[in-house]
């Protein structure tokens, strides 16, 4: 399967990443990590396996699922809980990241931020309950700056 340069790129620094944590980005892995890079929106996993079946004829949910639970542990995607769907994370330096995302209910549009405030707030409030942060996401919905402009007009 071709996928677009960046993708291309963005799936060798995947090996490497891989590779510099003793994990394997097998060719199974790095085909459902190209498909969620290309798609221009977050990817459920049964669209993932719709289109893993154009290259391979056994593709099953199970084979899907755990490519992405490798994946999920080696912080090269995110999973959005509210769109149960998958974006890809490789730009980031750090995959440990906490991620904070704003979803557009308009277009479908997710941005990702890296908002260090924002995850020592949370940090701190939870803190404050005896609480300790191991991992975090923020979903953050409402509407993008095109849509609002659309609307407006």
């Amino acid at each position: 399967m071709g996928f677009s340069p960046r993708t291309e790129g963005l799936l060798d620094r995947a090996t490497v990443i891989c590779s510099d944590k003793d994990s394997r980005l097998t060719p199974l892995r790095r085909e459902v990590l190209g498909l969620i890079l290309d798609a221009p929106q977050p990817t459920g996993a049964y669209d993932l396996l719709d289109r893993l079946r154009a290259t391979r004829d056994g593709a099953a949910p199970p084979t899907v699922y755990r490519a992405l639970d490798f994946l999920l542990e080696q912080g090269l995607i995110h999973k959005l809980e509210r769109l149960s769907a998958f974006v890809g994370c490789i730009a980031h330096e750090d995959h440990t990241h906490a991620a904070q995302f704003l979803i557009c209910r308009g277009c479908g549009q997710v941005t990702e931020l890296e908002d260090h405030e924002l995850a020592h707030a949370l940090d701190d409030a939870a803190r404050r309950q005896g609480f300790t942060v191991d991992k975090a996401t923020i979903e953050a919905e409402g509407q993008c700056a095109a849509c609002s402009r659309k609307e407006t007009a």
